[in-house]
């Protein structure tokens, strides 16, 4: 079950069941967000998917017109952007710290710091039920007005290096009234990051991950599967610049995805009643460890099998010096 969120031909936000061929959307009655429609289900104490299927009527809107007018949002937000809080986790797969260990390696250590933090979550990412595993790298892009919509521009800083992609599952959440943690489902997600500025110094990590972010177009209801294959690409004009394919899910990473979610959750300030979480889980394919320099006007795109349509999003160079700060 894949729901999208998208505006009516006539404006007005509608939320739409997705069909197996990715064709048309069921449009859902009396529901005009999913993040209301999560809080009901909350409220009622009733799955999701309960009430998608009872509000699923006769209404379709033909999905390939959406998205070439246009009119897709992201598959889940926040009415107040800054009650959504966007992070991620690092060197979380099997493999991902190839190309981070080439960005930071010291001729004179042994063994660089991401290689140390990707073999503690190989030997400790998965503990038996009940145990509480090794913590992973953590970081924060932030607040839901960093999150552009499947097919808007991923906006370039003036003062970027680069502008590169991270094809990821991304895991939506939203927190209950008493504090509680609800996972959603999960999207594909474009952790869209500046990796020149992080190999500058390890340290730099934090600057090079506060950039936008896209994910969807679709949510995905239900357990993440195992192992998900999917494909990433950049086009740039009419031509595919690259392209390789990828691998996530629990077979393919150092970490359970409950390791992951109960070391971001353990934090209180996570915990905050209403606020939503997009969350991504980490990738072991970039780009920029083939050599590749994005351009504005390149476009990614990043399928996954059981995912629905593709991501979809240009590159787009800002021209927004930082002002000065001034004195009261």
């Amino acid at each position: 079950m894949r729901l999208v969120q998208f505006v009516g031909e006539n404006g007005g936000r509608k939320v739409g069941l997705a069909d197996d061929a990715g064709e048309r959307l069921s449009v859902l009655r009396h529901t005009e967000t999913v993040y209301g429609l999560a809080r009901a289900a909350v409220n009622e104490g009733r799955p999701l998917a309960d009430l998608v299927r009872e509000r699923a009527g006769a209404a379709t809107a033909d999905y390939e017109t959406v998205v070439r007018e246009g009119r897709l949002l992201p598959p889940v937000d926040h009415p107040d952007p800054a009650h959504c809080l966007v992070t991620g986790t690092g060197l979380t797969h099997l493999g991902s710290a190839s190309a981070r260990d080439a960005m930071h390696v010291d001729a004179d250590a042994q063994l660089t710091d991401s290689m140390k933090m990707f073999r503690w979550g190989v030997e400790g990412g998965k503990p038996p039920e009940g145990v509480v595993g090794v913590q992973p790298e953590w970081f924060f892009k932030g607040d839901g007005s960093c999150v552009a919509a499947p097919g808007q521009p991923l906006v370039l800083p003036s003062f970027a290096l680069d502008g590169g992609e991270e094809p990821e599952m991304t895991g939506l959440y939203m927190i209950g009234p008493d504090g509680t943690p609800w996972r959603l489902g999960f999207a594909v997600g474009n952790e869209f990051s500046d990796h020149v500025m992080e190999k500058q110094n390890y340290l730099y990590l934090a600057h090079s991950k506060l950039r936008s972010c896209s994910f969807g177009p679709e949510l995905r209801l239900g357990p993440l599967p195992s192992t998900v294959k999917g494909v990433s690409r950049i086009r740039r004009g009419d031509a595919v610049l690259w392209q390789k394919a990828f691998v996530s899910g629990e077979d393919n990473m150092s970490h359970h995805l409950r390791n992951l979610e109960h070391h971001h959750f353990k934090y209180r300030q996570f915990r905050r009643p209403g606020d939503l979480h997009v969350h991504f889980f980490g990738t072991a394919t970039l780009s920029v460890a083939d050599g590749i320099r994005t351009e504005p006007g390149d476009v990614f795109e990043i399928a996954a099998e059981d995912f629905g349509r593709p991501l979809r999003n240009p590159i787009e160079r800002e021209n927004d010096p930082a002002p000065a700060v001034r004195e009261l």
